[in-house]
């Protein structure tokens, strides 16, 4: 029935915790979250932003597509403009101030096949072991 709410279970995504959600969704927007009862992590409780900061989901200031500063202003460009942005950005760090100039920030959240490729390309194609994450504390 249209307008009716559907429920769909899900995992939070702010930390490395893993708290089950439960989306309500109305007319395909998200309307409320609560804490999934059924969910060992969390039991139904929540933080306040696995509660209330899905708002973001539908904010109409939320970029839709990235941005290159050009002129001293923010253009938007394509998906492969943007990829070859950066490649040449870290191709030109690696340059001039070599591979330990730069490091990288993985994600607790993230599956162990992506985190291994993340550390994968850092070691191999960047030539640096700087690499960190939330997980190791």
């Amino acid at each position: 029935m249209v307008g009716e709410p559907n429920y769909v279970k899900t995992i939070c995504g702010y930390c490395g915790t893993g708290c089950g959600l439960v989306l309500e969704v109305k007319d395909n927007k998200i309307v409320k979250i609560r804490g999934d009862k059924e969910a060992p992590v969390n039991k139904g409780q929540t933080c306040v932003k696995g509660a209330f900061a899905y708002e973001y989901v539908h904010a109409k200031n939320r970029l839709s597509s990235p941005l290159i500063k050009k002129a001293g202003k923010l253009v938007e460009v394509t998906w492969e403009e943007a990829y070859q942005f950066i490649a040449s950005k870290l191709s030109e760090i690696k340059t001039v101030w070599g591979p330990n100039a730069i490091s990288l920030f993985a994600c607790a959240r993230s599956t162990n096949e992506s985190n291994f490729v993340t550390q994968k390309f850092m070691r191999t194609v960047i030539g640096s072991n700087n690499i960190d994450g939330c997980n190791r504390t």
